[in-house]
Parts: C-alpha cells; structure tokens; sequence
C-alpha cells in the first residue's frame, strides 16, 4: 500500500463510523479517497446541488447549516458530512462552509452507500441509533415549513378584551370602538371562563337589523357555548376547526387561562386558502354530478400541501374535514329532496375520518343513529333512500362504497339510538375477538350531522364501560394484533407474494392501520376522550401506562409511516397514476428504507408489550 492511502487508513480507524468496519473494508475505504484542499470561508456544498461523495474533515473545520441559514453543526477534523444527501437520492441537505483552512477527504458515494447498507454498526454510526434517526427525520419534517408548523400562540396580536355580561350593548360597541377589535369576550364574575363573545357581525344582526335597544344587556345578543383552542395547536388547526364549526372568532386557552382571541382573518394571513377554498366550493354545489367535479380539487390540494412539506397531522385532518363537507352536503341535498327527517337522528363518520387520519385513498365508513321515537314501518323507507343517496354521491366523489358494508345503508348500522347503546354494551360487556372483529371501527366515532348529542351520549358511554375492562382490552388487543409489521426475522422488509401488487408494502395494511389500533386499546383502558391517534397518545403517555419513552417513540414511528404512504399517494397522483396504499422499497431512498425499518421495529416493540399488558383479557 502506497505511504498516501497507509496514511488515510490510519486516519479513518481512528474515527466513527469507520472504526468498526472490517480490515478489508478500511483497506478499499483508503485506496478509494481523494483529497482536497479549501480556503476560509469556502463554500463547500449549496443546498439541493447534485453530491456524490461522503466529506471527511482531515484538518480543520467547518460549518453546516440549515437551509433557512441557521447554523446547524460545526465539524472538526474525524467530523464528516454529506451523508443526508447521499442517502436521499443526491441532493444536498445541509449547505456547508469551510470556517477556516481546510483538508477533506472524499469517499465516493457508490461505497458508502454499500456500507450503510451491508453494515449495521457502520449506518447506525453515521445517523443515531433507531428510535433517535426516525425522530431526527419526523422533526427535519415538521421544521420545514414554519407556516404549516405554526402554533397558535404565534397569531395573538393583543390581550383579550371583555366586558360583564350585564353591560349593556351600548358599553359593548363602545369598548370595541375603543379598543379597535372586531369580538368582545362576555364573562360572568361566577364562571372561571367567559360564558359568550360578540363580534361586530352581531351588532349588525342581533341590534341595528332588528332595531334592538342598545340598552339591552350585551347578554341578549351574545353566541353562547364558546369553542376553545388550546395555544399549542398548530394555526392549520385551528382554520379547520373554524370551517368545522363556522366560526369567525376562537378564544385560546393556555393553562385553562384565555389568552387572547384569534379571527378567521388572522388565520388567513397564515395558511394556503386551498382546503378553504374547496370546502367553501363544496357547501355551493347543488347536484352529485356538481359535488363529483371537485374531485381533482381535493386531489391537487392534496399534492399542494405534501409538496409544502405539511406533516401527517396536519394533511388527515384537512382530508378529514373536506370528506366531512362532502357528507353534510350530501345530507342536506338530500333532505331538499326527501323532505325533513321524520325523526332526529345523527349521521356518524367512522375510522379514518373521525379520527381526523383520512388520506386520499379512502372508502367510506359511515352509519346513522336515530332517536328513540323511530318507527321502522314509518321511518325507516326515508332514512334508508337517505343513506342511499349519500352513499351514492360520496361513492361519485371518489370515496368508495366499504366492501365490508360498514356503512348507513346497512340495516344494521341504521338503528335507534338505544339499539346503538346496546350494541355497545354488547361488545364491551360480553365481548370475544370474533365479535370484535368487525366493529372495532365503531370505537372511533364523530357526529357530522345532526344531533351531535347522540354521538356525545355513545362516546361516554364508550369510555365509561371500556376504561379499566379487562376482559374487553384483552379481546380488543388480540385484534390488534392480528395485523403485524412488515419485518422478517432478520428485519429485512416482508413483502406481498401475490397480486398487482407483489414485492411491495401496503403501509395502511401493515403500518399505520396497526399503529392506529394499538393505541385505540390504550386510549380506551385509560378513558382517553380523544380520537386522533397523535392527541390519544398525549393522553396516553401522561398516564404512564408505557415504559419510558415508548410514547414518543410510537409517535414518531406513525408519522413517519404515515408520511411515506402519503408521499407515495402524490406521486402517484404527479404522474397521472391512481394512488394506493402499496409501497415498493425499491422506490424509497436508502434514508427512507432505513428509517421506515426503524418505525416498523417500534411498532413491532409496542405490540409486544400490548400482548404483555392486556394478555390478561
């Protein structure tokens, strides 16, 4: 061996992540470096430039930054940099700057990418071990877009301003005028929290229209029963909970405090117009053949918000509330042609949707409660053509009928409110996995029409039954169980044998269905009253029912997975294909095999300890 590559061999054994690598390998490592020379103040890499080779500090040192220009790291000589790039299809991740004279080693890519891939010591060495590189890559992706990450803390512009709700509406438009706000919060001096707002839109309806005396209590006039956001949920939150609801104004809680009150308008300033914009188009629309052009909409905002870099949360929940729309219009064109209902009742979403988890490959999972007063002779041949119809409009917009016919057009998901509470009861009390098999969809319930209150009652009733049964938990874990990550024995990728899709991944199937169904186990032992999946496991992991760390690391294991069926659906979409749940491996990065091995590897871990805890159901 030449004195230069003796040398560089020396060199690199003494660092990580070559200290570890066979002889042979250090060998051919040695003989394949080059070197070079850069100057202070260097730039060595630009962000999203073409890279082929892992850089080496040999003397030294230099500094990465973020692409928005923050400083990321500095590296001294041993430190090495380049490897984001490689493993993401060759482009720069982190811009690099020489800080003073420096030597680089240059290691082609070709052999680094062998390594990572033929040793697990070497890729381990160059990231973090497993549960830290899939929550490196879930925070790289919440960070890059500020805009999408945004909390709602961030839009407050004031203080709130409220007045007592025996002032009178005079004392209200003047405080307003002279406090220059568009809402004032109304509080009762016996309640911790204000009891109503009133916003420059009531004054206009509720006073000069109806010629009201402003000598009237502000009271008479106010919206009462307020929607709260905490201050942490993220601003793309809170615009979706404003189209849920039509609400202009939301007062923010912070440590059960009101810390101010943010409108519509403070959210527009933030957020892409897009799922507005397609929800508003939705409630315009007059015919199924109408509703079913939006299509394409909802699959470009889709694409729109992957391609802003938007997280899973933030993507099932605008897919979420856009399905919705699609419901309630549906529900109310249908009550248009078949006249109002004869009794009250209440159109439930299920699964993917109530959760706020759907994605653009969807079937609908839906079912109807009715009040108690139904009479199947008399009522049931309007609520059936209902369903039909809403069915069939939703199946035109590309949200297919469920094969497994969970929906309101089944006679028995179309029942009376006490039929619903004893099925239930039913399954709680006198439960088995066969019986729970095919209704544990039902445990993730949300009232999208009508009487909300008949959703509120089976939702607590729900928890109330469930929490702290063991019989039932261990029925509902063993189901859970019943779908298993895609890792063999040697954690290599266990993929489809047969069919259109052979060699490939379905990620709902295997990943996050899975996810979602062991932290609904968790979520119903300890009463959670949350649906989404990430808001459940913040209940979850404040009860401390998980080993430690364990919480975080599921978390992140769902996003990512999540994230990689969603990337995959977009692309799909780019290219004119029609997306699924199917992702080939040969298709993902060495970073995004990786890193979905790693989340595979949690979720495998966190079923193992759902047999060990609730194996005693």
């Amino acid at each position: 061996m030449e004195a230069e590559h003796l040398e560089i061999l020396n060199f690199l054994r003494r660092f990580p992540p070559f200290n570890e690598l066979p002889e042979e390998e250090l060998v051919e490592l040695a003989k394949s470096t080059e070197i070079s020379y850069f100057k202070a103040g260097s730039q060595l890499l630009e962000y999203n430039e073409s890279i082929s080779n892992l850089h080496v500090v040999r003397h030294g040192s230099v500094e990465t930054y973020n692409r928005n220009g923050d400083l990321f790291n500095r590296l001294s000589e041993g430190g090495f940099f380049g490897e984001a790039g490689l493993l993401r299809k060759g482009r720069v991740r982190y811009p690099v700057k020489a800080l003073e004279d420096t030597l680089i080693y240059f290691i082609p890519g070709s052999l680094f990418n062998r390594l990572f891939d033929e040793y697990d010591s070497f890729a381990d060495a160059v990231e973090v071990e497993g549960h830290r590189r899939v929550n490196q890559a879930v925070k790289e992706q919440e960070n890059r877009n500020e805009s999408l990450s945004a909390t709602v803390d961030t839009i407050i512009t004031r203080e709130p301003v409220s007045i007592d709700l025996n002032a009178s509406i005079h004392d209200a438009a003047a405080k307003m005028t002279e406090e220059k706000v568009s809402s004032l919060l109304i509080l009762d001096e016996t309640q911790h929290l204000p009891v109503g707002i009133i916003t420059d839109k009531d004054l206009r309806k509720r006073v000069l229209a109806v010629n009201r005396s402003s000598t009237h209590p502000v009271s008479s006039i106010m919206t009462e029963n307020l929607t709260f956001i905490q201050y942490n949920n993220r601003v793309f939150e809170a615009l979706l909970m404003m189209m849920r609801t039509n609400l202009h104004h939301l007062p923010v809680l912070k440590k059960g405090q009101v810390v101010g009150v943010i409108a519509l308008s403070d959210v527009a300033q933030h957020e892409s117009k897009s799922t507005l914009f397609i929800v508003s188009g939705i409630f315009k629309q007059n015919s199924t053949e109408e509703l079913a052009e939006l299509a394409e909409s909802v699959r470009a905002s889709f694409v729109r918000m992957v391609n802003e870099d938007a997280n899973s949360r933030m993507i099932g929940s605008a897919m979420a509330t856009i399905g919705r729309s699609f419901k309630q219009r549906f529900l109310e064109l249908g009550e248009e042609k078949f006249g109002p209902p004869p009794v009250p009742y209440c159109f439930l979403a299920l699964g993917s949707m109530a959760r706020d988890e759907q994605s653009i490959v969807t079937d609908q999972d839906n079912a109807m409660v009715l009040h108690d007063d139904f009479d199947p002779k008399q009522h049931d041949a309007y609520f059936k053509e209902l369903a039909g119809f809403v069915a069939d409009g939703l199946n035109a917009c590309g949200y297919t009928y469920c094969t497994g016919g969970i929906m309101a057009t089944t006679d028995a998901w179309r029942q009376p409110l006490k039929v619903w509470k004893n099925y239930f009861t039913d399954w709680i009390e006198n439960p088995s996995p066969e019986k729970l098999l095919h209704s544990s969809i039902f445990f993730d319930l949300d009232g999208v029409w009508g009487q909300q209150k008949f959703a509120d009652e089976l939702n607590s009733l729900i928890r109330k039954k469930a929490k702290g049964n063991k019989q039932f938990l261990g029925s509902m874990a063993r189901n859970a169980l019943n779908r298993t990550p895609p890792l063999g024995f040697f954690k290599d990728f266990v993929m489809e044998k047969d069919g259109k899709h052979r060699d490939s991944i379905n990620t709902k199937r295997r990943g996050t269905g899975p996810v979602a169904d062991l932290i609904r186990v968790h979520a119903l032992a300890i009463g959670s009253s949350q649906r989404n999946s990430f808001t459940r496991l913040e209940d979850i992991i404040e009860s401390q029912i998980l080993p430690q760390g364990r919480g975080p690391d599921l978390r992140d294991a769902l996003e990512l997975i999540a994230m990689v069926r969603i990337r995959h659906q977009a692309l799909a979409i780019s290219a004119g294909e029609v997306p699924d749940n199917n992702v080939a491996p040969e298709d993902l990065s060495h970073f995004e095999r990786k890193n979905l091995k790693d989340a595979f590897q949690i979720l495998s871990n966190a079923q193992k300890y759902l047999r060990y805890r609730y194996s005693g159901g």
